[in-house]
């Protein structure tokens, strides 16, 4: 079996359409979707600068399939968990999860979408063809890119996992910001560099810095859970990841 991972721009869903004009806010589906009828509902989660995640969620409601898009506590401290309801009659697109279930391909739940792009991660079979399988989640137009192919087996045995996809769902301002303060020593125990030391570096305000820290801090965090949920070896991540911010 291997371990596929895919970068998808899903065109005409909501998420990607308003990701794509708000790429410092990051979307992370926490719940499945759930509902028998024509709406169906889903609670999400978004993190970036507050006043980005008001103007995507502000954005979202205009699309005629989104019924509402309700915060769950007011948005605050570059994070919110939205409960999202949606016409699924009106959509125009077909869901990437019914996709792999209709080819029968086992796939992980929890969707990030960032920059307008989503990342799905799938499981596929000996005997499945990769080719096919990216012909059917382009189809209606959808842009897919293929980020990542392993054998599971390699993943069971390797001791020392790289660590770069810890990164991938950063932006590049947020990847430039983190990897100043790395460099200046912002992340040593007791080395007195602070965020005013990074801003300066940067020439950036020190709000700005901190916001953008924050959430590269909890993307990559969000991520090295995820791993540890899967069981890979995370050894070495740290000096791994050290040098790709070089």
């Amino acid at each position: 079996m291997r371990e596929v991972t895919f970068r998808i721009y899903h065109a005409g869903e909501p998420e990607c359409e308003v990701s794509a004009r708000h790429p410092e806010v990051r979307y992370r589906s926490v719940s499945s979707m759930t509902g028998n009828g024509p709406e169906r509902k889903r609670i999400a989660e978004l993190t970036g600068p507050s006043a980005e995640i008001e103007a995507f969620v502000e954005e979202f409601r205009e699309f005629d399939l989104i019924v509402s898009a309700e915060p769950l506590a007011p948005i605050e401290g570059g994070h919110a968990y939205v409960a999202l309801t949606i016409d699924a009659e009106a959509a125009d697109w077909e869901g990437i999860g019914d996709r792999f279930s209709r080819m029968g391909i086992h796939y992980r739940t929890g969707t990030t979408i960032s920059g307008g792009v989503e990342r799905w991660t799938a499981y596929l079979e000996g005997d499945d063809d990769l080719s096919a399988v990216m012909r059917e989640l382009e189809r209606g137009g959808n842009e897919v890119e293929l980020a990542r192919n392993v054998e599971l087996a390699s993943i069971e045995r390797s001791p020392q996992l790289p660590a770069s996809g810890l990164l991938d769902d950063l932006t590049d301002r947020q990847r430039e910001v983190l990897a100043t303060a790395i460099a200046a020593g912002y992340y040593d125990h007791g080395g007195g560099v602070g965020v005013e030391e990074v801003a300066a570096e940067l020439g950036l305000g020190s709000t700005t810095v901190w916001e953008h820290l924050s959430l590269a801090e909890s993307t990559v965090m969000n991520a090295l859970f995820d791993r540890f949920a899967e069981g890979e070896p995370v050894t070495a991540a740290r000096e791994t990841d050290r040098s790709d911010l070089s």
